[in-house]
């Protein structure tokens, strides 16, 4: 095992967040890892103190570390502060939106053997936040300079999105899909586009993913490209013919909570988002704050987010550890919370806290 002294950034979160990250932090000590935590405090419960839900001070922790895990934070719904989350993706420049899914024997669902992995571009598309309001000055002129190109005119009571997509943010994410493919033993890379339609986003999007699966020719790792509403249906009928999926920004977001459900949820579900200079882990469901602080809800996604982590970190070992931990806690059904067990009243279920002591259990037996 590795004698590194990994110094890393924790953001608890609100909500369930920091239950959540507490018992994340116990199983990641467990696996015999060595951290150095560095504590950030990011989301509602800083916004009095510092007048943002992300200070700065908790991005040059980051940016200094380079590696950070984060339990949820709440985004509150049609007003208030716009999303940490995307806040730290853009100030960090984390590019690569990370979301395996794999089963869990033990986890309902209506599939099996499922083991995917969603490589979603995190800047441009859809979600790059060019957005000019309807009825606006700006939508107006807008509305006037592309009729004035010869397109077809815009109703004037439209609200408008910008949809861009480069070669330079295209190259980079596919090459981080095959990059990631080759690093951990997968065959084979779809790119997931609607290039019948859209020619020159998604069309541009296509054409530089088959030029950047050239230079991979020789790597092994297989290549082709998939109509994103064929993907969603292929994914529902055949999940097993797929591996790496790349997508644009909208596509990886739906496809990726779609691949969720192919495992049995987001319980389950680990996310990271990676650039060149840092990279964050993260669960992908919320924050529940209803649930705060009684030591009621699943900590499992956070958990299998730090088994990302811990491959990023070089901890290969460590990582297939704890992995194999939490799949045999799932496995047996003893140590799980209430929406792990085939009825969510049962008596037997355990707290966030409970489900941590279960997994460092199976990985102390694991190791006599």
């Amino acid at each position: 095992m590795s004698q590194t002294v990994h110094r890393v950034t924790l953001i608890p979160g609100d909500g369930t967040g920091p239950e959540i990250a507490e018992a994340t932090r116990r199983v990641l000590e467990g696996t015999g890892v060595k951290f150095e935590w560095d504590v950030q405090h990011a989301g509602t419960d800083v916004m009095e103190e510092h007048g943002t839900p992300l200070p700065d001070h908790v991005l040059d922790s980051i940016r200094q570390n380079k590696v950070a895990i984060k339990g949820p934070i709440t985004t509150p719904v049609g007003g208030g502060f716009r999303s940490v989350n995307v806040a730290l993706r853009k100030e960090l420049d984390l590019y690569m939106c990370l979301r395996p899914c794999r089963s869990y024997p033990g986890v309902r669902s209506r599939y099996e053997n499922i083991d995917l992995v969603v490589v979603r571009e995190n800047h441009e598309d859809l979600y790059a936040g060019i957005e000019f309001e309807q009825g606006s000055p700006e939508a107006s002129k807008l509305i006037d300079f592309i009729a004035d190109l010869g397109a077809r005119r815009i109703r004037e009571d439209s609200g408008i999105s910008i949809k861009p997509i480069s070669v330079w943010g295209t190259q980079r994410i596919v090459r981080a899909a095959f990059d990631y493919a080759i690093k951990n033993g997968r065959k084979k890379v779809t790119a997931v586009h609607k290039a019948n339609i859209m020619k020159f986003s998604d069309g541009l999007f296509l054409q530089t993913a088959r030029e950047v699966a050239e230079e991979y020719k020789d790597s092994g790792v297989e290549f082709e490209d998939r109509i994103v509403d064929n993907m969603c249906m292929q994914l529902v009928q055949k999940p097993e013919l797929y591996d790496v999926l790349v997508l644009p920004n909208l596509y990886g977001d739906i496809v990726s909570d779609l691949g969720a459900g192919l495992i049995g949820g987001l319980g389950v579900a680990p996310g990271g988002n990676i650039g060149d200079e840092a990279a964050v882990f993260e669960p992908t469901h919320g924050s529940a704050p209803k649930y705060a602080g009684q030591n009621k809800v699943n900590p499992m996604a956070m958990m299998l987010s730090g088994v990302l982590m811990l491959r990023h970190l070089g901890e290969v070992g460590a990582a297939d550890r704890l992995e194999k931990a939490i799949g045999a806690v799932i496995s047996e059904g003893k140590y799980v919370t209430y929406d792990m067990k085939p009825q969510r009243d049962d008596p037997t279920a355990v707290g966030t806290s409970e489900v941590a002591d279960g997994i460092i259990e199976k990985m102390q037996a694991d190791t006599l």
